[in-house]
């Protein structure tokens, strides 16, 4: 047993989880923005019209793929700046994160 208690410290102090930089999780974070507003422009200046030949749908659903993608994770990581901050947990983090990115979304596209 005495190996395995050695073998379980060891894994233990290799596998401490680490912080990112500051200025790492901020230029992350200012590129998700980026994408994301990026995408609602795009889809902003998108006219309905243009939707009957298929040709012209490469633009709008790649943009709300990447819309999404950002957005989403933009969400999950100012959710994780709410819990570091003890604001909220869980669902109330993930709100909160939600609300900024879509608050910043429509302030980006004029509603």
């Amino acid at each position: 047993m005495p190996e395995m208690s050695d073998v379980e410290r060891r894994l233990r102090s290799a596998l401490v989880p680490v912080e990112p930089p500051g200025a790492l999780t901020d230029r992350f974070e200012e590129a998700l923005q980026e994408l994301t507003d990026a995408a609602a422009d795009e889809l902003a200046d998108w006219e309905l019209g243009a939707m009957r030949d298929p040709r012209n749908w490469a633009r709008p659903v790649t943009a709300a793929l990447v819309g999404g993608a950002a957005g989403g994770t933009l969400v999950l990581v100012r959710a994780r700046q709410q819990q570091r901050k003890r604001q909220a947990r869980g669902l109330r983090a993930l709100e909160a994160g939600a609300r900024d990115v879509v608050g910043g979304v429509r302030k980006r596209v004029g509603r």
